[in-house]
């Protein structure tokens, strides 16, 4: 066989064949390996926190949301840093940060010394700084001409009409957590049952054709928010590389 006959064969038939059997062997683990249980509790962003001993609680809803005081921002410091929520932090995007909204929140901002207004998403805690209600983003500071002064005083209200997002600002669930995705029914039914026995009740089994391909998708939940998905999301993670959350 000739050098370049070797190269075709290697393309043409080794190649896929290895990376089919690097999908058995990661699938043949994943069968094996014990499901972490659903917890039952709440996520994270939800749950009270204490930080320079004073503890907040966050709200379960954001609807008729709104404050006025003293806003900063924050940026070079913390880009590329993970958010509160795991996001990671752009500093060119319109985020800001706030001690109790609930994660996805969309807010209307308006600087009170100068008129301007824009829409934040929050995707982090903060500030935690005495009399400071909102940190923007290095994006939002310098829309709203907070940039150079370092604060203003400012009124936040929830945008309860933002496409995607329910009347209170948060994200329409339920969710869930794809985790397999097989050819084979009786191959997703197994992992299904698996699920409901570690406590995902409100698991199922969705089937989807693609280019002519039939796909049995397993997704465990169901979960109430983006952010308990998430949380689950991060534990199956651990038994099921490539996990992802999606909206039903």
């Amino acid at each position: 066989m000739t050098y370049r006959l070797r190269r075709a064969f290697l393309r043409d038939w080794l190649r896929p064949l290895a990376a089919v059997l690097a999908v058995l062997a990661l699938w043949g683990c994943a069968a094996k390996a014990p499901i972490p249980r659903a917890t039952g509790r709440e996520p994270a962003t939800l749950r009270p926190y204490t930080i320079k001993g004073v503890t907040y609680t966050p709200l379960r809803s954001a609807r008729g949301y709104r404050e006025e005081g003293i806003a900063s921002w924050y940026g070079p410091g913390f880009h590329g840093h993970s958010t509160s929520n795991g996001e990671i932090y752009d500093q060119y995007q319109a985020t800001c940060a706030h001690k109790l909204l609930p994660m996805h929140t969309m807010v209307r901002v308006t600087n009170l010394e100068n008129g301007r207004s824009m829409t934040l998403r929050v995707n982090d805690r903060g500030p935690f700084v005495a009399g400071r209600i909102i940190d923007l983003s290095l994006a939002g500071a310098r829309e709203l001409g907070v940039h150079g002064r370092g604060t203003a005083r400012v009124r936040v209200e929830v945008e309860g009409d933002v496409p995607g997002l329910l009347p209170d600002g948060e994200l329409p669930g339920p969710f869930y957590v794809q985790v397999g995705a097989f050819t084979r029914r009786e191959n997703a039914d197994r992992l299904y049952s698996r699920l409901v026995a570690a406590g995902y009740a409100g698991s199922r089994v969705h089937y989807k054709e693609i280019d002519g391909t039939r796909f049995f998708r397993v997704h465990a939940g169901t979960f109430p928010t983006e952010a308990a998905a998430e949380e689950a999301r991060i534990r199956l993670g651990s038994v099921f590389a490539g996990a992802f959350v999606l909206a039903q």
